[in-house]
């Protein structure tokens, strides 16, 4: 009879509470799977690389429409006579200034005068703005004391500083590239200040308990963290760089300086040539476009990949 009772004991089912827990054992279990699944489905979204075709249609048809656009627009009211020729040139008239200049042999000459100005200019800049963000960002004095003064500078007009850097150093470049100083370290001092403020007290304390603290945490903790805002930086940056070359080179005139794109402008409108100033406004345009795609756009869509951002670089 023991022997009986036990056996029926043994197989005696399962009690209220222990069903329950086993239910939400289960329940947990699928929970955290569908978790895994999920989190597994994240990591694998929009791994592969666009298509060509795609690219195509997404990156080049709409900026090829818009000048395209332009041009027959253009051309329609050259054919109209809107304007007078020697105020409205047909792009015919245009692109045959481009292939004297071309002809002439000084194009590529005109074109690298100002393109390693720019870069120059620009590199300087870089030097010179990226310490003085870090300091303006992490220590309060000086935030107090230059903030404001970097933030002026960036909303001043950099063709008021071209007097004052012919008076200080004369007809030369050395006077171009102070304009492009003065044009562009606020806008990379002040990028990096807004990426840096953008950054979450844990990345700091973090980097401090790791023993990154001072130039190892500036390095390794600080500037990658504010790259999003130090990239935007470097590209106002470099927007105002070209920009304040142009007007230093529209003003400034000196057979020792030679003649860039800002130069052959002003030549060009001395002259009441109104196709070499359509031609000079062109290069301009087409020099500071190619910049930023060759540098800045790959720059940017790194940084948005390097952080996950992938969908929205592309």
């Amino acid at each position: 009879m023991a022997s009986t009772e036990t056996g029926a004991k043994g197989t005696e089912p399962l009690g209220g509470d222990q069903r329950a827990r086993q239910a939400e054992d289960a329940r947990q279990e699928q929970d955290l799977s569908g978790l895994e699944a999920g989190l597994d489905a994240l990591e694998t979204v929009a791994a592969g690389r666009t298509p060509v075709g795609q690219v195509l249609l997404k990156k080049v048809l709409p900026p090829l429409s818009a000048a395209v656009l332009v041009l027959v627009v253009w051309q329609l009211c050259a054919w109209g006579k809107v304007a007078d020729p020697t105020k409205l040139p047909s792009p015919h008239a245009v692109w045959q200034e481009l292939v004297d200049r071309w002809n002439a042999g000084d194009l590529f000459s005109i074109i690298w005068t100002s393109v390693e100005r720019g870069l120059l200019g620009f590199l300087a800049a870089l030097v010179i703005g990226t310490p003085l963000g870090l300091l303006v960002a992490r220590v309060p004095f000086v935030r107090a004391a230059i903030g404001p003064i970097l933030s002026g500078l960036q909303s001043l007009p950099s063709v008021a500083w071209v007097p004052a850097a012919v008076i200080w150093l004369g007809l030369s470049d050395s006077a171009m590239y102070a304009v492009i100083l003065l044009g562009a370290v606020p806008s990379i001092a002040n990028g990096l200040v807004a990426g840096i403020d953008q950054v979450p007290p844990l990345y700091l304390r973090a980097g401090r308990t790791i023993g990154a603290t001072g130039l190892r945490g500036a390095w390794f903790i600080l500037l990658p963290a504010a790259l999003p805002g130090y990239v935007a930086g470097l590209k106002q940056g470099w927007a105002f760089s070209w920009r304040s070359l142009m007007a230093a080179e529209l003003i400034a005139s000196s057979p020792d300086l030679g003649v860039g794109l800002g130069r052959y402008l002003e030549n060009m409108r001395e002259a009441s040539d109104m196709a070499g100033v359509f031609l000079g406004i062109l290069l301009i345009l087409v020099v500071g476009i190619a910049i930023d795609l060759i540098v800045f756009s790959p720059l940017e869509r790194w940084v948005l990949r390097s952080r996950g951002l992938t969908a929205r670089a592309q």
